[in-house]
């Protein structure tokens, strides 16, 4: 019994390593056309699994993950205030402005016009790392924080 649940304990360590492959290549790729399919093909797994134990590590699934990513690019372009909504959408990854408002105004709370706007005038004077960490958005808030699952 030690040894099956030594060899679950080193497969879950593999699991976990490849899963943190696809979330590094989200991060650094977000802004190509990314989708479930094409990731869990790089870590040679199949889709349903990579979506299910990236969610059990993560607490989110991969494509929530890409689109928080996203947004958190976005909502940087769009406090910088010299891209039109249309530009920061398809600059960040996204190909349809309908589907990125929707998104961005789930995470954000408001539409990213609005946000423009606001946020031009709320972060003047604010280093941009400060305003990073001030105005990224949060994802499950009512999600239970959970430690990673080694076993």
């Amino acid at each position: 019994m030690a040894e099956v649940t030594a060899g679950s304990a080193e497969q879950r360590l593999r699991d976990l390593a490849l899963l943190r492959r696809v979330r590094d290549r989200i991060d650094r790729d977000y802004a190509r056309p990314l989708d479930v399919e094409a990731l869990a093909r790089g870590v040679h797994m199949s889709a349903g699994h990579l979506s299910r134990e990236f969610r059990r590590a993560y607490g989110e699934s991969p494509y929530s993950y890409l689109m928080t990513r996203r947004i958190e690019r976005a909502m940087a372009l769009l406090r910088r205030g010299d891209l039109t909504v249309t530009e920061v959408c398809f600059a960040v990854g996204c190909s349809s402005l309908g589907t990125f408002s929707t998104r961005f105004t789930e995470l954000v709370g408001m539409p990213p016009s609005a946000y423009r706007r606001q946020a031009s005038d709320a972060t003047a004077g604010i280093p941009p790392c400060v305003a990073k960490q001030v105005t990224r958005p949060i994802r499950n808030r009512e999600a239970r924080v959970r430690g990673p699952h080694l076993a």
